[in-house]
């Protein structure tokens, strides 16, 4: 096992340090080494997230969202009211608001398996 390494961060030019620990994580999962200092790679995640901060799921990484989400304003295409969902339409799709989803899918919840069984 190596040593500690003292890197440069390409962001604030600060030295710091890459751990033997932490090398033998990245090597593990085929990670090169880090560029950014870890404030200047949660700034970064930040800012990529939209400055949401670590409400994102899963501990904060693996590309996902952060849960803190405005939402986008669409026009409802069954009833021509504007409402608000939780994801960017591709515009391949109509677009409901929740009533008329509702309507549309039988009053069904999509999220629940068919055939009555359970999660």
């Amino acid at each position: 096992m190596t040593g500690d390494l003292q890197l440069i961060c390409s962001d604030c030019g600060q030295e710091f340090t890459f751990s033997a620990a932490d090398q033998a994580f990245f090597r593990e999962r085929g990670y090169s080494a880090p560029k950014r200092c870890k404030a200047c790679r949660q700034a970064k995640k930040n800012d990529h997230q939209g400055g949401g901060g670590g409400g994102s799921y899963g501990g904060g990484g693996g590309g996902y969202r952060s849960n803190v989400s405005t939402g986008t304003s669409v026009i409802c295409a069954g009833c021509g009211q504007q409402t608000t969902v939780p994801f960017e339409p591709r515009g391949d799709r109509p677009v409901f608001c929740k009533s008329c989803y509702q309507a549309q899918s039988g009053g069904r919840d999509s999220r629940r398996p068919r055939g009555g069984g359970r999660y």
